[in-house]
């Protein structure tokens, strides 16, 4: 897929500094929301460089800059698993932020993944029609991570997706487990899509989509091709471009 424009790519020297990078971007963008008096609504992404920006997040010299009534949380994905579950994103995202953060209850909106996952996905659906007030939302800001064989969110190469009715979540069935995802859809009408991606494990995904080889057109990565998408590399991740 072409992509108009074309992605923007920022290279950091580690991935604390990516991270660092995007925790000040998220509070500017916060405090502009709450001056114009509308909520600022994020999908989160699952994953180690995500943790980091997390963990950023609940520091108390940053969270104290955060209007945190005004941000909407949303996920990405997550997997079929109860909310306590080792493998949960919003466990994660829990133990890294918001138990340390004054986010209002009301605010957080998880995906069930410990329900019936057809039923999962389309009350996550409806959960976010209705806090973005369209019938094709548009999330503020949409953060997302990319594997080694990739996928982002959970939409894997290959795989066999059953999309709600509403067309804005679905189910990708994996053989280990299922998972409940936003849609390409409704990832690339998001206002703003951050890929952040590290590590030299990456490299030759990350080549291969943002220099447009043959192989980019199997990765669902690639066909993330929002107005405003970026990727936000460290040195090793970004290893392979061209400079």
């Amino acid at each position: 897929m072409n992509c108009n424009p074309a992605p923007k790519i920022q290279v950091f020297p580690s991935p604390q500094e990516l991270a660092q990078a995007v925790a000040t971007d998220w509070i500017q963008s916060a405090r502009q929301a709450e001056q114009a008096q509308r909520q600022f609504s994020v999908a989160l992404a699952g994953g180690s460089t995500p943790r980091l920006l997390y963990q950023l997040l609940a520091r108390p010299k940053n969270s104290r800059q955060i209007p945190w009534s005004w941000v909407h949380l949303f996920w990405g994905d997550e997997r079929c698993v109860p909310p306590d579950h080792a493998a949960s994103n919003y466990r994660m995202t829990w133990e890294a932020m918001l138990k340390f953060t004054p986010l209002p209850q009301k605010n957080i909106h998880r995906i069930a993944g410990e329900i019936d996952p057809p039923q999962a996905s389309q009350a996550y659906a409806q959960e976010i029609q209705k806090v973005l007030g369209e019938d094709r939302p548009s999330f503020d800001w949409v953060l997302l991570g990319m594997g080694a064989d990739g996928h982002t969110a959970s939409l894997f190469p290959g795989q066999t997706l059953l999309p709600e009715p509403l067309g804005i979540c679905a189910v990708a069935e994996r053989p280990d487990q299922k998972r409940i995802t936003l849609t390409l859809d409704t990832i690339n009408r998001a206002k703003r899509i951050s890929f952040l991606v590290t590590g030299a494990a990456k490299a030759d995904r990350v080549h291969d989509i943002l220099e447009k080889t043959g192989a980019s057109k199997k990765l669902p990565a690639a066909e993330v091709c929002g107005a405003n998408v970026e990727w936000l590399l460290d040195r090793e991740a970004a290893a392979r471009l061209r400079q």
